[in-house]
């Protein structure tokens, strides 16, 4: 199934000439092509013409849904996942350059990670957002979403601002299903996407947003946090302080609470560590992690699908020591059932707080691993998982990551010559070079 974005003018929706295709079966991912456009014959099956604000629901969802998505720290926030194709929809829609599409996802990322540091609490080394149970990704994520969009349409100042306080009353997200399961968090990122677009366009037709949405009796901070908004954090040194570059990559695709586990795991199974001599294992991670990836802890333990799996402490450490794909672990190791092996060794897994990983939360994920076998206890920890930036992912693990997941839909030479074109984005004329095939 693919989707096309598709750009407003005023004889109606516009569908451009490029698609982008998902990479993951959904059955109902792109239930928004219903909406849209009527079906255009092309040589790709299921290509659909739909709205660009459809496009960026789709694409968001994917991103989010694959739980691949990057991380800004310390806020705990994803800011990609929903401003990138939001920027994407937009800049096809109106035939923007790459450059001008990279400054709009910069401008929208920034946005986004700003307003989830403003309500980071360093008292609780923890986000306001998520101790109310609020998805700050997809809550701040329309916001930013929506300044991307509104600069791809060339909205004056007066009118971007416009976009964001429309794009406020829209966004929107709980986390308990992090918890206890459910899959709706997947379409988190592609509703804050598909809100972001919606406003942009709206405020091009002249829909205004209130001037104090943010700080305002009734507004953002007053919904969401309570009144805590960190000035500083939000406002401070703009244009020379970019809260983007404090961004950590995922090498697996699981909640990023797991991922110091995970390294963990894999360390010791490169030592030789048998998963079959197993007879108990203790992971040590920061508190305030506890409550998502290991409670409640009969659905932890024994997680209800593969999906929830990737919010599993035990069953991600259990995929890790029994040696998963990609980069270690990898999308086929939470496809399809779950694994009767895995959940055995997951069943073995205590989560406990580590004080050490607790101090160092939320600016790094750290993790201790102890693993009885045969009579012996090894163990291994990190301060800093893979991908952030103590410990970097190197361009060629970048590399291997992108050709792992492309390889899913699309031939080795399509995915080097996306490869290449994704690179060279800033010199595209428009961003169709980028999506052609």
């Amino acid at each position: 199934m693919t989707c096309r974005p598709a750009s407003w003018t005023s004889s109606g929706w516009r569908s451009p000439r490029t698609a982008t295709r998902t990479p993951t079966r959904h059955p109902r991912c792109c239930a928004p092509c219903a909406a849209g456009a009527a079906p255009r014959g092309d040589r790709h099956r299921h290509r659909r013409a739909v709205p660009a604000p459809s496009a960026a629901l789709v694409n968001g969802t994917l991103a989010h849904s694959l739980d691949f998505d990057d991380t800004h720290l310390p806020s705990v926030l994803h800011p990609s996942a929903s401003v990138v194709p939001a920027a994407l929809a937009t800049a096809e829609a109106t035939g923007a350059s790459g450059a001008a599409m990279l400054a709009a996802v910069a401008a929208g990322v920034e946005l986004t990670d700003r307003l989830g540091m403003a309500a980071y609490d360093p008292a609780i080394a923890n986000s306001v957002f998520f101790e109310r149970g609020l998805h700050a990704t997809s809550i701040c994520g329309a916001i930013g979403s929506a300044a991307a969009a509104a600069l791809l349409l060339g909205l004056s100042p007066a009118g971007v601002a416009s976009a964001m306080g429309v794009a406020a009353s829209m966004g929107a997200g709980l986390i308990e299903a992090n918890r206890t399961g459910g899959t709706v968090k997947k379409v988190h990122c592609g509703w804050a996407a598909h809100a972001g677009v919606s406003a942009a366009y709206l405020a091009a037709d002249g829909l205004t947003g209130p001037p104090t949405v943010l700080e305002g009796r009734f507004g953002f901070f007053a919904a969401y946090t309570g009144g805590r908004c960190d000035d500083d954090a939000l406002l401070g040194d703009l244009g020379s302080r970019w809260e983007l570059l404090r961004t950590a990559f995922k090498p697996y695709p699981s909640n990023h609470f797991t991922h110091p586990g995970i390294d963990c795991a894999l360390a010791l199974r490169a030592a030789g560590l048998d998963a079959s001599t197993v007879d108990w294992i203790e992971l040590g991670v920061p508190g305030p992690t506890l409550r998502t990836i290991a409670e409640p802890v009969a659905e932890k333990v024994r997680p209800r699908s593969t999906y929830h799996g990737k919010f599993s402490g035990p069953y991600t450490v259990a995929t890790a020591l029994l040696g998963g794909g990609g980069l270690g672990v990898g999308l086929e190791d939470f496809t399809g059932p779950l694994d009767p092996d895995r959940l055995a060794l997951a069943a073995k897994v205590r989560c406990v707080q580590d004080e050490r990983a607790t101090a160092i939360f939320p600016h790094a994920f750290a993790a201790v691993l102890r693993v009885r076998s045969r009579g012996t206890v090894h163990e291994h920890r990190v301060d800093a998982s893979l991908g952030s930036a103590e410990a970097p992912l190197s361009p060629a693990d970048l590399a291997r990551k992108f050709r792992f997941n492309a390889a899913r839909v699309l031939s080795p030479a399509d995915a080097d010559s996306l490869a290449a074109r994704t690179t060279g984005l800033a010199g595209l004329p428009t961003v169709d070079a980028l999506l052609a095939r």
